[in-house]
């Protein structure tokens, strides 16, 4: 059922991310080859922001020579392995978030999107 789902059930496991002393430039290149709209900022494993295509897009053309640092979103919301559906979704309406990290002991062990959301609640018929 939906609501016995949880962020494991739900969350994308190879995720994507970058570090905030790369360049947004490079940030950006790498959602276009990845195909992402966002991605998690790391520095050692630990999740420190998010920066997400549309932040580059908002920021101008200027932006690609900062550090992502300067650039992403410093407060965040994430969520435990153990988190319920319910909970997750309730974060992306009320906060607008289209992508949420999951972590454990401050590290990203996987991220939730909008899609990963839908795909998990469609594959409940299979």
């Amino acid at each position: 059922m939906i609501k016995d789902l949880r962020a494991r059930d739900i969350m994308i496991h190879d995720v994507h991310v970058t570090t905030p002393s790369d360049l947004v430039a490079a940030a950006k290149l790498k959602m276009m080859r990845c195909n992402v709209g966002g991605l998690p900022v790391v520095d050692k494993e630990k999740i420190m922001g998010i920066i997400t295509h549309r932040d580059i897009l908002l920021a101008g053309g200027e932006a690609l020579g900062l550090k992502v640092n300067d650039l992403m979103s410093k407060d965040l919301m994430v969520v435990n392995m153990d988190t319920p559906i319910k909970d997750i979704t309730k974060i992306m309406v009320e906060r607008g978030y289209q992508r949420i990290p999951v972590v454990e002991d401050g590290k990203l062990v996987g991220l939730i999107t909008q899609s990963s959301l839908i795909r998990a609640v469609a594959d409940l018929d299979d």
